[in-house]
């Protein structure tokens, strides 16, 4: 029997093939400030820029850099067992790492725009015989194009809010359909296992979080004694992954340190590095001196501000400084994974908006792996607290580690069901909606 397409997705799909034209003019724009590449314009409109590789192909869809590392070592499993894989990303800081990272045997493409002609053609295109998205990545129009076709179709790593779920929960019909086009879910915890099941899914595994399974971060050890050489006995401390709105707050929490530290200094790395020349304004008004790591140039006993505008070096940030806030903390973008920093051996100090893995920061700030601030005031007294105390900082750091030793495991768990999803995959169960067919 054919399930009939909810009024609200509908809806949802007739308005997008609306405003697809308008995608072109949200493209230029995002081109302007650099968050497009204007020469893979076509592959966010569902047309392919290179030919699909012979062979089984799993397709894997991350939005951004923190997804992206959590699926590079399961990328670099299923390449080793002679699996192509394509990934997808919204981000272009997320396609730079991927082509600095992706094993042999994978790809990167942007994303299509959800709207039913651009999914439609990427799906026709690449037909991969197993397609994830990972964590939340709940696109109507992909979900329901992925319904109809005969390709396993998984939520890799995923979690689901409290907020969510209750958001979800006021469009039941629309919820229970979109959900159900899922055929697996493996959900980082037993709590979003729990929370998937109340949407309707019924194929529900836990087989934990992907980012614990996170490999220590690459670093040069060349740069990163250098950078050593240069900065001598200095304290040093990094904020790192920033966003719009921490900047300012990082800089009124190092004005303040420096009464208590005056030779500390400060390496400050946004999440995004084409930040790097407001970043610089805002040290430059501030009569701070500031030396970027692109411009190679040495650090030196004058210098107040580090800035880390490169990609792929976090492992060298993190290495450098004992004591590390991580920024998306206290904007709402929901927090980043820290992982790597506990991995790196860095101390962490966090705000409190953490959506994106608030069972992970629940866990090290609980163990004390980790030190929440509620209150940006309070910032540059959580910092102070651990540049005067290295024994503190050791042991957050040996408890942060501990931790994350304890919780990894989830790689081999998923690559365990991957194979049965493979081996079982799907045979015409699913008949595709019965109106639109041909949009």
């Amino acid at each position: 029997m054919v399930e009939k397409r909810p009024f609200l997705l509908s809806l949802y799909r007739a308005a997008a093939r609306g405003v697809s034209p308008l995608f072109h003019v949200l493209f230029a724009l995002r081109s302007r400030s650099s968050k497009e590449i204007p020469a893979r314009k076509v592959e966010r409109f569902g047309r392919a820029g290179r030919t699909r590789p012979q062979g089984t192909l799993i397709w894997i869809h991350a939005a951004s850099v923190g997804e992206t590392m959590s699926v590079l070592p399961l990328i670099g499993a299923l390449t080793g067992e002679g699996h192509k894989v394509l990934l997808t990303t919204v981000t272009v800081t997320a396609s730079e790492l991927a082509d600095k990272r992706l094993p042999e045997g994978a790809f990167h493409q942007f994303v299509p725009y959800d709207a039913p002609a651009p999914i439609r053609r990427f799906v026709d295109h690449w037909s991969p015989d197993l397609a994830m998205v990972v964590e939340s990545e709940i696109w109507p129009c992909l979900f329901d194009e992925m319904k109809g076709r005969d390709i396993p179709f998984v939520l890799l790593n995923g979690r689901l809010s409290d907020g969510s779920q209750r958001n979800w929960s006021r469009i039941p019909a629309t919820s229970r359909y979109i959900f159900g086009c899922l055929d697996a879910v493996l959900a980082q915890s037993r709590t979003d296992a729990d929370r998937f099941r109340s949407m309707g899914c019924t194929s529900v595994d836990a087989p934990g979080n992907l980012k614990f399974d996170a490999a220590e971060p690459a670093v040069d050890a060349k740069a990163l004694a250098l950078l050593k050489s240069q900065t001598g006995d200095r304290r040093i401390w990094l904020a790192a992954l920033t966003h719009p709105g921490e900047d300012e707050i990082v800089f009124e929490a190092f004005d303040r340190l420096r009464r208590d530290f005056p030779d500390l200094l400060l390496v400050l790395v946004p999440r995004h590095p084409a930040r790097a020349s407001e970043i610089s304004g805002q040290a430059g008004e501030r009569g701070l001196a500031l030396v970027s790591r692109s411009s190679a140039e040495p650090v030196h006993a004058e210098t107040d501000v580090f800035l880390g505008d490169t990609l792929g070096e976090m492992g060298l940030f993190y290495r450098l400084a004992p004591v590390t806030f991580l920024g998306g903390s206290f904007v709402d973008v929901g927090g980043h994974n820290p992982v790597e920093a506990a991995l790196a051996g860095s101390a962490l100090i966090t705000g409190p908006r953490v959506a994106n893995a608030r069972g992970v920061y629940k866990d090290f700030w609980n163990r004390g792996a980790a030190i929440r601030v509620s209150e940006p005031a309070d910032l540059a007294a959580s910092v102070g607290t651990l540049l005067s105390d290295p024994n503190k900082v050791g042991l957050q750091v040996g408890t942060a580690r501990s931790l994350v030793e304890e919780g990894r495991g989830a790689l081999e768990k998923t690559l365990e069901v991957l194979k049965r999803v493979l081996k079982g995959a799907r045979s015409g169960r699913r008949s595709e909606p019965e109106d639109e067919k041909s949009t």
